[in-house]
């Protein structure tokens, strides 16, 4: 590659990433007054249906060039759900089951009634518009996974390694490819191809193709647990 040819891609990736933040910061305006109102109406449900925080405490995850991030989405699980998932006896058969089935759960006793109709309908994910300000996370981008599950789904899908370090090289997004394309249906190897092939694409064309497909997912929601 020519000198003058690696000073266009670094231009065209410089442009890539600036129009994606200029995005991001319209659409965190955009959808946090759109948004608002069904904020407060769940928080209100939240803290009426169990005890605990609105916001889930869950453990971080990893961002953009594998810095460890807190992510912020409503409470849809009791209290210290997390927790109790990885160190209770009485979760220990549940914990193997999230495990096989690619860090997802199908039935998850966890789970509030008030979380199930967040959860599916992505209302859960809302509050990381703070996360999208603070420059952590993107609107449109790959799934934040957790380390734990990083390290245990490569050691199952050894193939996914390189994969995953394109996938690194981009913010994590609240919604992104693969959200659109089935959510949870998919398993962890065809999940890290879509978000790998997104970050390897970099183009806002596909950015603005992913937001017109989530009101839909978020409708319907299609894979959702």
């Amino acid at each position: 590659m020519t000198k003058g040819k690696r000073s266009a891609y670094g231009w065209q990736t410089w442009w890539y990433f600036f129009g994606k933040r200029v995005l991001d910061l319209i659409m965190f305006l955009v959808l946090g007054i759109i948004f608002l109102p069904v904020c407060i109406v769940t928080a209100i449900l939240i803290k009426l249906e169990s005890e605990g925080s609105i916001f889930a405490d869950i453990p971080s995850r990893v961002g953009q060039n594998g810095k460890l991030i807190k992510i912020y989405k409503f409470r849809s699980m009791i209290a210290d759900a997390h927790y109790l998932l990885h160190h209770d006896a009485r979760f220990k058969k549940l914990y193997e089951e999230y495990k096989r089935n690619s860090y997802k759960l199908r039935d998850d006793p966890r789970v509030t009634k008030v979380g199930k109709f967040i959860r599916k309908h992505s209302i859960d994910e809302i509050p990381q518009l703070l996360n999208v300000l603070k420059g952590e996370m993107s609107i449109v981008g790959p799934r934040a996974y957790y380390p734990d599950e990083l390290e245990e789904q490569q050691q199952k899908y050894p193939q996914t390694r390189k994969l995953i370090r394109e996938v690194l090289q981009v913010k994590p997004g609240i919604t992104g490819l693969w959200q659109v394309s089935g959510r949870s249906d998919i398993n962890f190897d065809k999940r890290v191809e879509m978000d790998a092939y997104y970050a390897r694409k970099k183009s806002l064309w596909l950015d603005i193709k992913i937001l017109f497909k989530t009101p839909w997912a978020m409708i319907s929601g299609q894979g959702a647990v």
